[in-house]
């Protein structure tokens, strides 16, 4: 990440995007007439986003503690009111398409809130889009990941774009010539919005549009057409994207029917010689949640793209491209997690009902305290797959194996969690947190579409299947991960029995089951090595032994929900 305080970089905090004064300079509220305002928790922001002792540890765990002062500046900046203010903004005024001019020239812009544009400055400044790929620091992914554990806790939507530009680069150098232009301005540190010829940019972003109508995430029945050109390497595309995120950005992969059969491309919204491609914008999609970011459906039509990889092996090509985006599905998820569980800790600290302030009240306590277990969960596998992720770019053939069956484990389960674990952390906060400026609403919305960009939970399930049917290093690499914690704790151990006697069915209708148990276990495995007694023991017992019930707030009496909230909460 950055060492220069990104605030600084782009006009400072001195007033908000729209020129009011800033909230911190706001005088106190006038009381009312006929009554005080009592009973009510001052404004969470400003806060230490990175106040996390899970992150922290992780990140020095797995390699990045040399980013940890980085961390600790961009969590103190994510948790700002003037920060958190943009992240309303730019979700209250949502991204608007502009198909033609004044004069009906057709242009297919997007345009973005200034809060927008400040968020996304920030992060492609400090590392979060495609700068680790130009760090040659070991743990640089790591770094970068929990970046994103601690700038998730602005906005999510804008984490679109700078993901799919920091999972662009591993795709693009399956042809190294096109690498060699577009990565320097992949991998740069500024972010220069507006549609220009990509080579006189600064910094690029990049966007990727695989899914169409009638097949979803059956890639291999798109019916685009990549038709080859004269020129060695160049097509023509003729088709539909169903969902194409961040139209904005300035090149995406796209997956096309090229005579040899399904090929990734590389397709410029402007050409070379400075013409705008053919991108034509249908509409935006009008989504439950990512408000803040804009996803069309283009259409191709006599557009130019560049292969990527052979002809017909598309899906090859661009698998690394999706097994870093599930990392940061995993990623925000855990971020999300932690959001909801710092505002539900904030609200029961300082409201009190029958008596006693809630933090108080043991039910509450019991509550909160299961939420902080999955939190923690959570982080724990995020900050391994990354990692892993970092180890296997590194030529760490064991790390590789290993990310490419966690990975899909983890983003099957942990984005299940996010949902549930969304809505109880708004339950925290009573109708309070049913009302829009809460903020709760917002990212109770964007919980689901974790779960559902790159493969839905049976897309993950089934890819974790065949990971183990075509591959034993991946299994092999998995307990071996699992091996560093036998004799720890019982219910593990019996856990991991168990598992094994699953994989032995290996049945497509059991394959959820199948990846729940490996992500529990894995999970359990992490918290048993790494974290306090009391954590892994509640989870443990609860996860693995099944002293629990069927929604949060069911730890067994014996939990030490004391120990476990304390090491949660930020510091009051």
């Amino acid at each position: 990440m950055a060492t220069t305080i990104a605030h600084e970089q782009h006009g400072g905090l001195a007033a908000s995007p729209g020129g009011h004064a800033a909230p911190e300079a706001l005088a106190a509220p006038r009381g009312y007439a006929t009554h005080d305002v009592l009973n009510q928790p001052a404004p969470l922001a400003p806060y230490d986003a990175s106040e996390d002792t899970a992150l922290l540890e992780g990140v020095r765990r797995e390699g990045a503690g040399w980013a940890e002062e980085d961390l600790r500046r961009l969590g103190r900046l994510a948790g700002s009111a003037r920060v958190q203010e943009w992240s309303e903004q730019a979700n209250r005024h949502e991204p608007e398409l502009r198909t033609h001019d004044r004069y009906g020239n057709r242009i297919d812009e997007v345009e973005f809130h200034p809060s927008w544009h400040h968020l996304m400055r920030t992060a492609v400044v400090e590392g979060l889009a495609g700068a680790p790929w130009a760090d040659d620091r070991p743990g640089a992914h790591v770094a970068r990941t929990a970046g994103g554990l601690v700038w998730g806790h602005t906005d999510a939507g804008h984490g679109c774009p700078t993901s799919m530009t920091y999972a662009a680069v591993p795709a693009l150098r399956r042809q190294p010539e096109l690498a060699r232009v577009y990565e320097p301005l992949l991998t740069g540190r500024e972010y220069e919005p507006g549609l220009r010829v990509p080579g006189e940019k600064r910094g690029l972003l990049a966007g990727m549009g695989m899914t169409e109508k009638q097949g979803g995430s059956d890639v291999r029945t798109n019916t685009t057409r990549a038709t080859p050109t004269a020129e060695p390497g160049v097509y023509t595309l003729r088709g539909h994207k169903w969902f194409t995120s961040a139209p904005m950005c300035d090149v995406f992969l796209v997956l096309a029917q090229a005579p040899g059969g399904l090929s990734c491309f590389l397709l410029p919204r402007v050409l070379p010689d400075g013409t705008r491609n053919t991108f034509r914008i249908q509409r935006l999609k009008d989504k439950l949640g990512n408000r803040s970011n804009a996803s069309c459906e283009p259409e191709f039509d006599g557009t130019v793209a560049w292969l990527v990889g052979p002809e017909g092996q598309g899906v090859k090509t661009i698998i690394e491209m999706v097994n870093c985006t599930r990392l940061d599905c995993v990623m925000m998820s855990a971020a999300l997690m932690r959001k909801t569980l710092v505002e539900a800790g904030h609200h029961v600290r300082h409201r009190s009902a029958f008596g006693a302030r809630l933090i108080d009240q043991p039910l509450m306590r019991n509550v909160l305290a299961d939420l902080a277990l999955e939190s923690e969960a959570a982080t724990a596998l995020t900050l391994r797959l990354a990692g892993a992720a970092d180890r296997a770019v590194r030529g760490d053939a064991q790390e590789a194996a290993f990310r490419r069956i966690a990975t899909a484990v983890g983003k099957y389960w942990v984005t299940k969690r996010g949902p549930a674990f969304t809505a109880e952390a708004l339950e925290c906060l009573g109708g309070n947190g049913y009302v829009e400026e809460s903020g709760m609403p917002r990212h109770y919305r964007e919980a689901p579409l974790l779960s559902i960009w790159e493969g839905s939970g049976n897309v993950n399930a089934l890819d974790v299947l065949r990971a183990l049917g075509r591959d034993t290093a991946t299994a092999q690499a998995f307990f071996a991960e699992l091996a560093l914690s036998r004799g720890a704790d019982a219910r593990l151990d019996a856990a991991v029995s168990r598992l094994e006697d699953r994989l032995a069915q290996g049945s497509q209708a059991g394959a959820r089951r199948l990846v729940e148990q490996l992500a529990l276990v894995l999970q359990g495995s992490l918290l048993v090595r790494h974290a306090p007694s009391a954590v892994a023991d509640a989870f443990c017992a609860t996860r693995l032994g099944g002293d629990w019930g069927h929604s949060f707030g069911t730890l067994p009496d014996g939990a030490d929900l004391g120990s476990i909230v304390d090491r949660a909460l930020p510091a009051p």
